[in-house]
């Protein structure tokens, strides 16, 4: 399940970001230093030693060939592979990651540029769980994990060339996939340089958007993952939910999400096994809030969400949703996201939905 929702994940983004190709392109490297952040006390014993990483990027630099390259003030978008270590290399190994992003500037003047960065991938570690040869290690129990990266950083660009500092928070988690998963958060400090490999064509057609700017869309989403529980060793649990959402894109750069979700988590039923549960008493029911970056048809997803029903309450009052979504000409909508307490992962959100509305009338 994971995997699959990693896989699909960056075939979308790399499809994405191929349509960008007529656009420049170039490269970047960093250097980055940080450290392992204990975001639970059963991880307190992890952090050893500082966490070195580097990182090598292809970029492309769109010029405005689309109307979403212009509202973003021609943002890159690209794909990162990170080599490196995570703060303790006896427990947790070293890490090998690949990642697309979309880097969108939020500040230029002259040759001086502020970003936003955001990117999804995979993530391999060395040295996973293993109940013998590496107990100690409870942050992370598969070697093949989602990676996530969100950040900010500064270009200084003189010619084709440019000087970056930036500051982020990479995260590896394989979702409750498999246990222990308390997961691992790392904030990097880098310094890194980049080339532009191709010359500057900016582009001021506008093309139409396939974006439905300020009209109203409802829809429905089902959403299927797994998880595995506490204690070690036990089975993998369904998870089945439902969401009724409706959602408006404000511009080219914003919308908003609203929906009301229905989870039916099966591993519900092995918390406190001596209480009696039936499938209508496990299920939760929320409401949902999410802010939507959009690129035309694919877009990213960020929000929270609140339980208004939990009869048993095995988790936090609150949770968050990050991920990404394609939405089909033909109104089918397909969903990737990361469903979380806090920093801890729940589980993927793999999920097929439609939307009703979806055609200029």
């Amino acid at each position: 399940m994971k995997r699959l929702f990693l896989i699909v994940n960056l075939v979308l983004f790399v499809s994405f970001v191929h349509s960008q190709m007529k656009s420049d392109h170039g490269f970047e490297f960093r250097q980055k230093l940080g450290f392992l952040a204990a975001h639970r006390g059963a991880l307190g014993h992890l952090p050893q030693e500082s966490a070195k990483a580097m990182e090598f990027t292809y970029f492309i630099q769109t010029r405005g060939s689309k109307n979403w390259h212009q509202a973003y003030r021609q943002p890159k978008v690209g794909a990162t592979l990170f080599v490196g270590s995570v703060g303790n290399n006896d427990l947790l190994g070293r890490y090998i990651g690949l990642s697309g992003f979309a880097e969108l500037p939020m500040l230029k003047r002259n040759n001086f540029e502020w970003n936003w960065k955001m990117g999804f991938g995979l993530g391999y570690t060395t040295k996973s769980f293993d109940p013998i040869y590496n107990p100690k290690n409870n942050a992370i129990a598969s070697k093949i994990n989602a990676m996530i990266v969100i950040g900010t950083k500064a270009n200084y660009n003189f010619g084709k060339n440019f000087v970056t500092l930036g500051l982020d928070i990479t995260h590896f988690s394989n979702a409750a996939f498999k246990v222990p998963n308390y997961g691992i958060n790392l904030p990097y400090l880098s310094l890194g340089y980049g080339r532009t490999l191709s010359e500057e064509q900016t582009m001021n057609s506008t093309i139409k958007s396939n974006l439905r700017l300020k009209k109203w869309l409802f829809g429905a989403l089902g959403i299927f993952s797994m998880k595995e529980m506490n204690p070690i060793g036990t089975r993998k649990y369904p998870v089945y939910s439902l969401s009724l959402f409706t959602r408006k894109i404000y511009n080219q750069k914003a919308g908003l999400e609203l929906s009301v979700d229905l989870f039916s988590k099966q591993s519900i039923l092995g918390v406190e096994p001596l209480v009696i549960k039936t499938q209508l008493s496990i299920i939760q029911v929320a409401l949902f809030t999410g802010y939507i970056v959009p690129f035309e048809r694919f877009s990213f997803l960020f929000g929270a969400g609140a339980y208004v029903r939990d009869v048993y309450k095995p988790d936090d009052p609150v949770y968050f949703r990050i991920g990404s979504r394609y939405q089909f000409p033909n109104g089918i909508l397909l969903n990737f996201t990361l469903k979380s307490h806090f920093a801890r992962a729940d589980y993927m959100e793999l999920g097929v939905g439609y939307t009703l509305n979806h055609k200029d009338k």
